[in-house]
């Protein structure tokens, strides 16, 4: 049986028929192992019939293994030579899988509504350059979300798996922590990409719970930890005193 997922060969002719070089500016590293693929979907816990928001697609790797668990899949893709291709890539591919997905061609930084269900599970390979944004953003607008499994840059899974305290406990370890609890879920080599990406990348796992007992609106909670991580060095109420309006205020 040929394997519907794509693999090295797979990935390289696709690029090459639609002209693709992966581009820096949207962060841009296509997966081309099949059983790096199949591990995010099982590590991402994706069940058959569930409803699963996908960021970057690309060239259709991760896509192919969502639907190949059952899932029906949204998927939201920037590059519109990408956004156009992925459903014919899934057509040839997966012929029975069609009708679960839908594409989005938009930028995941703007994106307010998805097409169909509310998805309860957040799967993709973030771009590197936006991925701690578009995180943050999709959790914040869209509520229906109780899991995500996302593939990011490993300093930035550090970052946003830290506890407090920790060296790398910063601004993406405490807005991550006001939507969910966060973990690292595993480490995936440079190999697997194409192009191979000059870092190390590593899965995080987030799943949703209420937010913290506060009465601050989470709003006003970001400025707060936005300013107090602004300026390391400085202490907290000089770093506070902006936000507060003075020294003796942020103090208080």
């Amino acid at each position: 049986m040929t394997d519907a997922l794509l693999g090295p060969a797979s990935v390289r002719d696709l690029a090459g028929r639609l002209g693709i070089r992966p581009t820096k500016t949207w962060g841009q590293n296509f997966v081309v192992d099949t059983g790096t693929v199949r591990k995010i979907v099982r590590t991402g816990h994706v069940r058959e019939g569930e409803r699963v928001v996908e960021i970057g697609p690309g060239l259709g790797s991760l896509t192919l293994g969502l639907l190949e668990a059952g899932a029906s899949v949204v998927a939201v893709e920037i590059d519109p030579v990408l956004a156009r291709q992925l459903p014919l890539t899934v057509a040839e591919r997966m012929p029975d899988a069609v009708d679960r997905l839908e594409v989005l061609p938009a930028d995941a930084l703007t994106v307010t509504t998805l097409p169909g269900p509310p998805p309860t599970a957040l799967v993709a390979n973030l771009p590197y350059n936006v991925a701690v944004p578009v995180l943050l953003s999709f959790l914040e607008r869209f509520d229906s979300l109780e899991r995500v499994l996302v593939m990011v840059q490993a300093e930035v899974a550090d970052r946003l798996a830290a506890p407090p305290g920790s060296r790398t406990y910063g601004i993406p370890s405490a807005k991550a922590a006001w939507y969910a609890d966060a973990r690292r879920a595993g480490s995936i080599g440079r190999a697997v990409f194409w192009p191979v990406p000059r870092v190390d990348s590593a899965l995080v796992a987030l799943d949703r719970r209420e937010p913290p007992t506060t009465t601050a609106s989470r709003q006003a909670v970001f400025a707060v930890v936005d300013a107090a991580f602004a300026q390391r060095r400085k202490t907290l109420r000089a770093a506070l005193a902006g936000v507060a309006g003075s020294g003796e205020a942020a103090e208080r």
